[in-house]
């Protein structure tokens, strides 16, 4: 029996669910049954009827999904696959920054981990950041921990003060105006999209700027048939399965090393042992689940 074969069987064996982000492997997209952006995938961890989820991504991820599902057994596969910009915002630095702006609301990122979240007031995804930050009602907003989507969001929400915290994403940072220029001379037909974590000037740059289940969806309605996808990788090939025929280039370095850790035998590992599990003490589950929820009810954005 192959190593896939015995995932499935374990997965009804054993009542799991295997969730992968759209920056997963192609081998793990295959495997899961939902792949998705961090939002689509918080939204299906709080419906999925499976008493386990395997959850196919990195550390904040599967916080996130244990903290909507504190009664079932989330398991992550690699608990070294952590998220870099995630561990740029330390919750001592938050606090801090809370009591010098006292009348600012904390717009946190879904990338952060739990215990920054218990300190927010409301979480939010790329898909959904604009929305979010106008849905806040004080006129200050503290906005963490990436600068790139938080300037991104300043674009459009001019009239609220905007307190940046100054943590990025290294694999969309990486993306420089200097590549996306090459590859747009090398593929004049193409139209460029990139993730609101780029830097401004490569957002200056882009036909559109989208979540990555905003470029999914964007493709697939587009009349355009070829397109450079400025973020990880590996969106190409859900890209390339959901619209197929149409031509993609990948910006080159745009890698996320951690999102790779997780591989089929850690998979299958981790089904037959249901081990290791994500543990969150339940004072900062029950107050980071407010900032997820009202996230999840504001939904996605444009």
């Amino acid at each position: 029996m192959s190593e896939r074969e015995k995932i499935l069987e374990l997965e009804k064996e054993k009542n799991a669910v295997i969730l992968a982000h759209n920056y997963q492997r192609p081998e793990i997209q295959d495997l899961a049954d939902f792949v998705g952006d961090s939002l689509g995938l918080s939204m299906q961890a709080a419906r999925v009827d499976a008493e386990i989820i395997i959850f196919c991504g990195v550390d904040f991820m599967a916080e996130s999904a244990k903290i909507l599902n504190p009664n079932k057994r989330v398991v992550h596969p690699e608990p070294g696959a952590k998220c870099p910009m995630a561990a740029m915002c330390d919750a001592g630095g938050l606090a801090s920054l809370k009591k010098t702006h006292p009348d600012a609301e904390v717009v946190g990122y879904v990338n952060t981990t739990a215990a920054c979240k218990a300190q927010m007031d409301v979480c939010c995804t790329s898909s959904n950041a604009v929305k979010v930050v106008r849905s806040v009602d004080s006129e200050k907003v503290i906005f963490v921990p990436d600068e790139n989507l938080g300037k991104y969001v300043q674009r459009f929400v001019k009239d609220k003060e905007m307190i940046l915290w100054p943590g990025f994403c290294p694999t969309h940072d990486s993306i420089s105006p200097e590549k996306i220029l090459r590859l747009k001379k090398e593929h004049p037909a193409a139209a460029v999209i990139v993730h609101p974590e780029c830097r401004p000037e490569v957002i200056d740059l882009a036909d559109a700027v989208k979540s990555t289940e905003g470029m999914v969806k964007s493709v697939k309605s587009s009349d355009r048939q070829e397109f450079i996808i400025g973020t990880e990788k590996e969106l190409i090939y859900r890209l390339k399965k959901e619209s197929p025929g149409k031509v993609f280039h990948a910006v080159p370095g745009a890698v996320c090393p951690t999102m790779k850790m997780i591989t089929v035998k850690s998979v299958l590992r981790a089904l037959e042992t249901l081990e290791p599990i994500v543990e969150i003490d339940s004072e900062t589950m029950k107050r980071a689940r407010v900032p997820l929820q009202r996230m999840m009810d504001i939904g996605r954005g444009d």
